[in-house]
């Protein structure tokens, strides 16, 4: 028996560019590409991380913020391993994907069907999002779990059943729905952000954390996601969390983060005996 390390690192979040490395020492992925391959790359420098393998790629879905960066980085990641890194994506998020960003080396995947990035466990799920064909992703090693779960208009019995697995979180809270409908958006902006394929607010985040915590209490990591800057604040997303986790006598077994747009989180790590 021995110990692995599985590390989550959000390297950018929100309306502007999302980036997150699963892995260990020896593999690893990119959820999602919405930043530029600059930032990829400096924000793994900048947190210990610069010769990280990127052994795929997963796209959660289309949007530019998700996946605006994919065929720059194709082409620079071809250019440093030597040979092409797919890129996993639904047919539905192809077809979404705008010519200019849609990289050349796609592996196309069903919700519902898993596969494996060499020793990694990769396990996409449908999600409901205002796009194609959208899905989260979870990334197992050793029977431990980590996911990446945003860009979600409402909790999902099937979403909570994966986020009981997980030991890290990557959730979004993107909204205080008070400061959502008291500010500046355009009314038809607020409706989609609130609908059922927009995005989650605090108060639904924090009960689908609830629903699974009551199914799984595994988590050792959370951090909160796709926080909106106009329509909420760190402090109140992660107020609504830490309540949470305190009605589940877990406030001390869980560490919370908030996942910026600018910098890097330190790496969130486990450790599983394999």
């Amino acid at each position: 028996m021995f110990r692995r390390d599985l590390s989550v690192v959000v390297l950018g979040s929100g309306s502007k560019g999302n980036a997150t490395w699963v892995g260990d020492h020896t593999t690893g992925v990119l959820i999602d590409c919405g930043l530029s391959t600059k930032q990829v790359l400096k924000r793994l420098d900048a947190v210990g991380l610069g010769h990280a393998p990127i052994d795929a790629v997963l796209v959660t879905h289309e949007h530019s913020d998700h996946v605006g960066g994919a065929r720059v980085l194709c082409n620079r990641l071809r250019k440093r391993e030597g040979r092409a890194v797919p890129f996993y994506m639904t047919a539905g998020t192809l077809r979404g994907t705008h010519p200019r960003s849609r990289p050349d080396a796609v592996e196309e995947i069903v919700p519902g069907e898993p596969f494996r990035v060499r020793h990694l466990a990769i396990d996409p799920f449908s999600i409901p999002h205002d796009v194609r064909d959208p899905v989260a992703f979870r990334v197992g090693l050793d029977g431990m779990w980590a996911g990446v779960l945003t860009d979600l208009g409402r909790p999902t019995a099937l979403v909570r059943r994966k986020l009981a697995t997980l030991a890290v979180a990557v959730l979004e809270f993107n909204h205080d729905t008070d400061r959502l409908l008291d500010g500046p958006y355009p009314w038809p902006l607020k409706q989609r952000i609130r609908s059922a394929h927009g995005h989650l607010s605090n108060d639904q985040a924090a009960t689908l954390l609830s629903e699974a915590l009551r199914e799984g209490r595994n988590l050792r990591h959370i951090a909160l996601a796709h926080l909106s800057e106009e329509n909420n604040t760190p402090d109140l997303a992660i107020a609504r969390c830490r309540q949470t986790l305190t009605e589940h006598d877990m406030a001390g077994q869980v560490q919370v983060a908030v996942a910026e747009q600018a910098t890097p989180l330190s790496p969130m790590t486990v450790s599983t005996t394999g």
